[in-house]
């Protein structure tokens, strides 16, 4: 749930919808996208990140 809570964040800082696709409005939005997303095909953007849950 924490994962996922920082992800959602994160996403909302960046100007991405739920599906990955950018929808910001300043360029500063995309400058560092690449520290947390990788660029996919379709113009998406995708977490670089494995979220395990060990319980």
């Amino acid at each position: 749930q924490i994962g996922a809570a920082f992800w959602q964040t994160i996403s909302g800082e960046h100007g991405l919808d739920g599906d990955g696709q950018y929808n910001g409005t300043s360029d500063l939005q995309l400058e560092r996208m690449n520290v947390y997303f990788n660029h996919a095909s379709g113009d998406k953007y995708v977490p670089r990140a494995v979220l395990v849950d060990l319980e």
